[in-house]
């Protein structure tokens, strides 16, 4: 089969291979293996033969044996550890899959192929690299010396679905009660933070949630790598830059969060926090851009204020704990944490509102929590999302927009309500 490659690769040049369609290379590669495999005596059959020429031209065009993965709907991350080892995640667990690269070379060439399409490279002088695919999907690179098995890829795949809110409670993340209350404060223009860990789904979520903003409303939208798929007509999409060869020419999120408040929004969603523009995110909530949304990174929802705390420290403002502090607490009306569970499905664990300051500390209170109580047969993890008696601080703007009521009867215990 290699032999069959490197000559097929041999006859083709690059340059007529790009200009190529698709359909057009992949005839004329069908062509070149039938040739090659009767003059070297290679007992291939059709559905062989067309095997191969589908993985040369991936290789000529596309990120070669990848490009079955990243067709693949069912899969939602890959990362290739090494020439050898390659796993995927699908419905929330990972699995190794048969995939291996013939040596090094073979994944060094397609980790080089990403970083030329954005005009970047990877080499030892560059050994990490962070992209995005042209269908939007994030990418991962970071090779020998840092990498001790070789060149690894992660790639995040981008999601063309949209996730609703009634998806979410009929996949099980979140509760038909919770539901409503989490449409309501994205309705009624509360500042939302999402937080949890590494593929948690809380881009996913922040996408839902912007479903209910209203159409009428111009949206700034602020990420590293464009994810995020609103569907209301003014929507301003903003995406960082990174420094070129030379190292210059950064724009990083503080940059955009500074020049969005520029541009008149009447909501600005930053994909994730993730350093000095915490400080000009909070700014900005304070300053009348109701509705802001953002994820971060974070193991539970008190630790995510302490994470925006440090952030803002790293913006080097000059000004005591308590008045950072003070100024989280008026920025924040709720924090949504989600969490990937060990059953592979991703639920919101708990959703607190920020209360106020109690001396140094920032007072919350627990609106819904997620109760685990066994496990279903098929190895499913069985709970519920129960919702509290706590009364919301921001009640006088849900009922502004004429939705108290309707969130009081959300976030009230089924058996009360009945009552």
């Amino acid at each position: 089969m290699d032999i069959i490659r490197d000559q097929v690769l041999t006859h083709i040049e690059p340059a007529v291979a790009i200009r190529l369609t698709r359909r057009n290379l992949t005839t004329r590669v069908f062509e070149l293996v039938t040739q090659i495999a009767n003059e070297q005596r290679l007992l291939l059959n059709e559905t062989e033969q067309r095997t191969l020429s589908a993985n040369i031209v991936d290789e000529m065009v596309g990120l070669g044996a990848l490009e079955p993965l990243l067709r693949d709907a069912s899969v939602t991350d890959i990362l290739v550890n090494g020439p050898h080892m390659t796993f995927v995640e699908r419905r929330g667990k990972l699995e190794l899959t048969g995939l291996k690269f013939r040596n090094d070379a073979h994944v060094m060439h397609v980790a080089q192929r990403i970083a030329s399409s954005i005009g970047r490279r990877v080499d030892e002088s560059s050994p990490m690299l962070d992209a995005r695919l042209a269908d939007g999907s994030r990418v991962n690179v970071i090779i020998p010396p840092l990498s001790l098995k070789g060149p690894c890829i992660s790639i995040r795949k981008f999601s063309r679905g949209m996730m609703s809110i009634s998806k979410f409670i009929e996949v099980g993340t979140i509760s038909p009660q919770l539901g409503r209350a989490l449409e309501i404060a994205a309705r009624c223009r509360l500042n939302l933070i999402v937080s949890g860990g590494t593929g948690s789904g809380k881009t996913t979520l922040l996408n839902a949630l912007s479903s209910m903003i209203d159409r009428s409303e111009r949206i700034v939208t602020i990420e590293d790598a464009a994810e995020l798929q609103l569907q209301q007509p003014h929507v301003i999409q903003l995406e960082t830059r990174p420094s070129n060869i030379e190292g210059r020419g950064q724009i990083a999120q503080r940059d955009l969060v500074r020049n969005a408040l520029r541009m008149r929004p009447d909501r600005i969603i930053v994909g994730e926090v993730r350093g000095s523009e915490a400080f000009d995110m909070m700014q900005a909530m304070n300053t009348g851009h109701n509705g802001s949304m953002s994820t971060i990174h974070a193991n539970s929802a008190r630790d995510a204020l302490a994470r925006i705390e440090n952030m803002i420290l790293m913006a080097n403002v000059n000004l005591p704990t308590r008045a950072i502090r003070g100024q989280i607490t008026s920025a924040i009306d709720l924090i949504i944490h989600t969490e990937r569970m060990r059953d592979g499905v991703r639920r919101v664990t708990e959703v607190v509102q920020v209360t106020g300051m109690e001396e140094e500390i920032i007072s919350l209170g627990t609106l819904f929590t997620y109760k685990y109580q066994g496990e279903n047969p098929d190895g499913t993890l069985r709970g519920t999302f129960e919702p509290t008696r706590v009364r919301p601080r921001f009640l006088p703007r849900l009922d502004y927009f004429g939705l108290g009521a309707a969130f009081l009867e959300a976030i009230t215990p089924a058996e009360e309500a009945k009552a």
